[in-house]
């Protein structure tokens, strides 16, 4: 008595079968940047960890809302405006090609003398602070997308100062200054 093949296998053509259950690396920056990201990270992960240095829901989505995001962040730091993420835009966003966080960026010093010195730049050490446009919460300035990314609940200007102190210390240990780039420019003067 023949074998049964289970209905879904019937339909799929055996290659399509095989390439399923390989593991692909995914390629960390577009096409045209030439550059690779280790093979243990998904695409997804990495365009979410590139949302995340954005302060930009992360998703894991290279759409429309992201890419404006990054020509922002291009124009705010004197990159090529493209709205791709090319070795330059990582090098700003302090993400290391391989998709970790680098702290090269970060001056000398201890983490909370640096973070004390970005939340005087920031919002001058006041935890309750909103920017004008509303986009920027609390002592350091988070964007609420960058709150939640962290674990944050709620509005992060309504967050005690001590929960602040630790979601910019976890902030800071994943990526150096980055998020704070015009205060860390401050600090290396």
């Amino acid at each position: 008595m023949p074998r049964a093949v289970p209905l879904l296998f019937r339909f799929v053509p055996v290659a399509v079968v095989a390439l399923a259950l390989i593991a692909v690396p995914a390629i960390a920056a577009e096409p045209s940047t030439g550059g690779a990201q280790a093979a243990t990270i998904s695409k997804k992960a990495w365009v979410k960890q590139i949302q995340r240095a954005l302060g930009v829901r992360a998703d894991g989505v290279m759409g429309p809302q992201t890419r404006r995001a990054v020509r922002r962040f291009q124009r705010a730091n004197s990159l090529r405006v493209t709205g791709r993420v090319d070795a330059r835009t990582i090098d700003a966003l302090g993400l290391r090609q391989s998709g970790d966080r680098t702290l090269a960026s970060a001056p000398t010093g201890d983490a909370a003398t640096i973070l004390a010195k970005i939340a005087q730049c920031e919002s001058g050490g006041d935890p309750t602070v909103v920017s004008a446009d509303g986009r920027y919460r609390g002592k350091y300035q988070f964007s609420r997308a960058t709150w939640e990314s962290l674990g944050g609940e709620g509005d992060p200007a309504e967050a005690d100062e001590a929960t602040q102190d630790a979601m910019a210390l976890k902030l800071f240990e994943l990526r150096g200054t980055a998020p704070w780039p015009s205060c860390a420019a401050k600090l290396k003067d």
